[in-house]
């Protein structure tokens, strides 16, 4: 078993390149620059590496025997574990149609041959960086309950989603991963018409559109946001159902998932007996661990511990 390695000290940077001094030259200086390395000499060594380590970003050559560059970037854009990560290619073509060939793959950037090693440096931190930021954004979206994605809209393709997202679309529909569900892209079509009616007009802002699925006992919400490129849309998905109430509460408050269990069911009006019957414990088990729920909240009543679970949480309200 291939063991990940330990990105809390340093970013990793893959590079691919079958060119041994270009490797050389760009090991040296990243590693200078307090980087780990990887490396690859052909596409199916980086599809290997990058599945194996999921680096930080890539530095891809454009030109290589074999698989191209260009196929291994729409490769690692196709799988779910590699879809997000910053590709610059590095290409001695500057023709504009290559220069579209590489953004068309999936990359974020290129430096032309010969190598300098210094505006490498430079591209690769930007661009981490503002992965980094991306990446917070989202995580910080899932740790609230809520998931977010990136439709486009013409291709009827998901561009990106967070973990939630992904857990929330293979639960509800049954398509592909990378492929927009035909009943979203319908509202949405619809939900983009009227928001650039709308902007087009002077007057007070209106709400942002939204549309529910239902399935059994849970719903899924979806709001339009805001275009993110050309066609490009941002989505937020909310869940609202007991379990994903109770999720969203101990994600919230670091409670356990019992102590979210009886923090959901205050939040509902029940006594500590009602909560006992429908957990399968005693009324002092749940008193104890209401205790604990109130400490961690920093609320010494059940009446405040409701109010700051009503507060923070979204799929509470959202029944």
């Amino acid at each position: 078993m291939f063991d990940r390695l330990d990105r809390s000290r340093t970013d990793i940077v893959l590079i691919v390149d079958d060119v041994p001094d270009n490797l050389s030259l760009l090991h040296d200086a990243l590693d200078e620059g307090g980087y780990t390395v990887l490396v690859a000499t052909h596409g199916e060594a980086a599809l290997q590496r990058a599945s194996q380590a999921v680096p930080d970003i890539i530095l891809l050559d454009a030109i290589m025997p074999g698989m191209d560059g260009f196929e291994v970037a729409r490769r690692l854009k196709a799988q779910p574990d590699t879809s997000h990560i910053p590709i610059v290619f590095m290409t001695g073509l500057t023709e504009t149609e290559h220069v579209v060939a590489a953004f068309s793959a999936g990359g974020v950037d290129y430096v032309v041959k010969p190598i300098r090693p210094r505006e490498v440096l430079a591209r690769i931190e930007s661009h981490m960086q503002a992965a980094r930021q991306s990446s917070q954004a989202r995580n910080a979206l899932d740790a609230f309950g809520h998931a977010s994605l990136t439709v486009h809209l013409r291709e009827g393709k998901v561009l990106w989603q967070t973990p939630l997202a992904r857990k929330l679309l293979q639960r509800y529909f049954d398509t592909p991963e990378a492929v927009a569900p035909p009943e979203l892209l319908d509202w949405l079509r619809l939900a983009v018409s009227r928001f650039q009616a709308d902007t087009a007009q002077d007057g007070p802002p209106t709400p942002a559109p939204s549309w529910t699925v239902n399935q059994g006992q849970s719903c899924l919400r979806f709001t339009l946001h805001q275009p993110t490129g050309d066609d490009e849309w941002l989505l937020v998905m909310q869940e609202s159902s007991d379990q994903a109430a109770m999720e969203a509460l101990s994600q919230t408050f670091k409670l356990t998932t019992r102590e979210g269990e009886v923090l959901y069911w205050v939040v509902k009006g029940k006594t500590n007996r009602d909560i006992g019957d429908i957990l399968g414990s005693s009324p002092a088990t749940v008193k104890k661990q209401l205790e604990s729920v109130f400490a961690k909240m920093g609320v010494e009543t059940r009446t405040a511990a409701a109010g700051l679970a009503l507060s923070r949480v979204g799929q509470l309200k959202a029944r």
